[in-house]
C-alpha cells in the first residue's frame, strides 16, 4: 500500500467515526457533510486507481443520502 493510499484510507476511517457520532448525535446536516467527504475521498482513490470496495460498507452511504 502506497503512502498515498494510507492516508486516505485513514481519512475515510476518520470521516467514518465522525458519521457515526453525529447519527448519534442526530445532527442531519453533519451527517450530509461527513457521509459527503467520505464520497469526495472514495472518488479521489479511484481516480488513483485505488479499490476501495472493501473500505466502507455502501449502506453507511446510502443511509446519508449519498449511496455509491
Amino acid at each position: 500500500m502506497s503512502e498515498f493510499e494510507a492516508v486516505l484510507r485513514s481519512k475515510v476511517t476518520e470521516a467514518e467515526q465522525t458519521l457515526h457520532q453525529a447519527r448519534e448525535a442526530g445532527h442531519d446536516y453533519e451527517i450530509h457533510l461527513h457521509g459527503a467527504r467520505i464520497r469526495d475521498l472514495l472518488d479521489l482513490a479511484s481516480r488513483h486507481g485505488i479499490d476501495t470496495t472493501r473500505w466502507i460498507d455502501p449502506a453507511l452511504l446510502e443511509n446519508s443520502g449519498l449511496g455509491r
